[in-house]
């Protein structure tokens, strides 16, 4: 009833989990990651305590595979059990019981594992590994083009309801102040999926850092664009505004973000500000 991947980023500072599923809640039921231990999927008559047990194999340092023997040689109901598990380092290892209804499987790698039960098919799983292996950048982006490319592969054959996504990294949470990336969850909607993508936008505009090479200087006619923008919004200045918006992760002293810029543009109203003296 569930298609998952847990995944490790390339330098193995990120430990996240991707799922969908027909299925009210997912998000509450089959992801556990703690940060610098790695990440556990546990789905198909899902046993919650894996996720407690798993993390706590993995914290000893028992590798991905040997977390997996360990919670279902434990588990009289393994039968019926989906569970895929990465570790700090090596492959990941996947866990299908005989008892999953069909089609049930997965595949697992170096930094991830893939499973899925109750799927249209193998090719669920298979488009799962092509996209994870094919994409780049940020872990929570690799493990939703995985997630995307199972659904659109075909993903539970029962229909669609619920999707979610987290990433942990050492003080990447807002502010830094949290271990918590990305916690994000499409509880019931018809397109889960496409709308936990949506959410994955909206947290890059909200909570991603600028990137130094695009800023742009706060100075001359862009300058007075901004401010003539902020007035008309009835803001004395950026910070104040970027607040509101909750921007104020991507605030940089004497400069602005393009995406801030953009999305000032876009809550304004007025594409064009006339330049002073302009007629």
């Amino acid at each position: 009833m569930t298609f998952s991947i847990v995944g490790r980023s390339a330098g193995g500072e990120s430990f996240g989990v991707a799922v969908a599923s027909k299925f009210l809640a997912v998000g509450a039921a089959v992801p556990a990651v703690e940060v610098e231990v790695g990440a556990v999927a546990t789905q198909s008559f899902a046993n919650l305590a894996y996720r407690v047990q798993g993390l706590a194999m993995l914290r000893t340092g028992t590798a991905a595979a040997g977390t997996v023997a360990g919670l279902t040689a434990a588990d009289p109901g393994r039968a019926t059990r989906q569970l895929g598990v990465v570790g700090r380092t090596g492959p990941g290892a996947t866990f299908t019981g005989d008892e999953c209804f069909s089609w049930a499987g997965g595949v697992a790698g170096d930094g991830y594992a893939i499973q899925g039960n109750i799927l249209t098919g193998p090719e669920v799983v298979t488009a799962m590994e092509a996209a994870w292996l094919a994409t780049e950048g940020s872990l929570a982006r690799r493990l939703y083009a995985a997630l995307a490319a199972g659904d659109a592969a075909g993903g539970d054959s029962r229909g669609r309801q619920s999707a979610a996504l987290i990433v942990v990294r050492r003080g990447a949470g807002y502010g830094g102040r949290s271990d918590v990336e990305v916690d994000l969850r499409v509880d019931d909607d018809p397109d889960p999926v496409t709308r936990l993508g949506g959410l994955i936008d909206l947290w890059e505009l909200y909570f991603g850092k600028p990137d130094p090479a695009t800023l742009l200087p706060l100075t001359g006619a862009l300058a007075e664009e901004v401010a003539a923008r902020l007035a008309a919004l009835g803001h004395a200045d950026l910070a104040g505004w970027a607040g509101v918006e909750n921007l104020e992760e991507r605030l940089v002293d004497g400069l602005i973000d393009p995406l801030v810029l953009e999305h000032l543009r876009a809550r304004d109203g007025h594409p064009q500000v006339p330049s002073p003296g302009a007629a």
